[in-house]
């Protein structure tokens, strides 16, 4: 049997019924869902801890929410930096991410 990783729905069920239910209508969305993608984990990490800082040294992307970054910028029309700022991560790392996936082709 292959291991599917964490339970991130029940993960964070526990954690906003025991310290945060005041922010469990702004999560509701999240929780409602069989499996959460890395960005959703991302955005109810910075929902709950940061209070809106974000700290980059353990983010961590699978191939899907890569793709959906880089899809949301071609259909937006953006450039690496302002897509940077609104996914809170790196130009370069989207560089890297784009030149990857043309070599994926």
């Amino acid at each position: 049997m292959e291991n599917e990783g964490p339970h991130y729905v029940k993960i964070f069920s526990d954690i906003i019924s025991s310290k945060f239910p005041e922010k469990m209508s702004s999560c509701r969305n999240y929780l409602e869902k069989k499996k959460l993608s890395s960005l959703e984990v991302i955005t109810l990490n910075r929902i709950l801890f940061h209070g809106g800082k974000v700290r980059n040294e353990h983010k961590s992307y699978d191939d899907e929410s890569i793709a959906k970054i880089l899809e949301y910028q071609r259909k937006n029309k953006m450039t690496n930096i302002a897509v940077a700022s609104v996914f809170k991560l790196s130009r370069n790392t989207l560089a890297a991410w784009k030149k990857i996936k043309r070599l994926d082709k």
